[in-house]
């Protein structure tokens, strides 16, 4: 398997993992208050301690938490560099997609200069024509007249 695949992989896990509003929650809070306990995480659902560490092994699972071992204690830890992999796919694309609207304004800009020329020229030819159709009357009416 290559390198990219095993990219692609791991933002497939953390997506997939953050696709569940409780794991995005937990993953806020984790990112807001640092490290916790299972218990310390599940304080605010109303779930079981059970039902918050099935979230918490898949949000492991994705790499976007770890759990280490201080004495009683088995802190959950936000592992920052996965987030950073998902922003920076994210920003790749974004920036792609800035680049697109970029051009789309350029020529959505280019466009609108072209029918600003044309709406001026067509409002000439019709004050030509105007013109033109008025003084055609006016040698109408003088004719008829004499």
């Amino acid at each position: 398997m290559s390198k990219g695949s095993t990219v692609t992989d791991q933002l497939s896990r953390a997506f997939q993992a953050l696709a569940d509003p409780t794991r995005r929650d937990l993953v806020a809070r984790l990112a807001a208050d640092g490290d916790a306990t299972v218990g310390d995480l599940a304080a605010p659902y109303d779930v079981s301690l059970q039902a918050v560490s099935k979230h918490l092994k898949v949000l492991e699972e994705a790499g976007l938490v770890s759990r280490s071992r201080d004495a009683q204690r088995r802190p959950v830890h936000l592992e920052a560099d996965v987030l950073d992999l998902m922003t920076g796919w994210l920003a790749r694309y974004r920036r792609q997609a800035e680049e697109r609207f970029a051009r789309l304004d350029e020529v959505l800009e280019l466009m609108t200069g072209w029918i600003e020329r044309y709406r001026r020229r067509a409002e000439e030819r019709f004050a030509r024509l105007d013109a033109a159709l008025a003084e055609h009357a006016q040698d109408s009416e003088g004719e008829e007249a004499s």
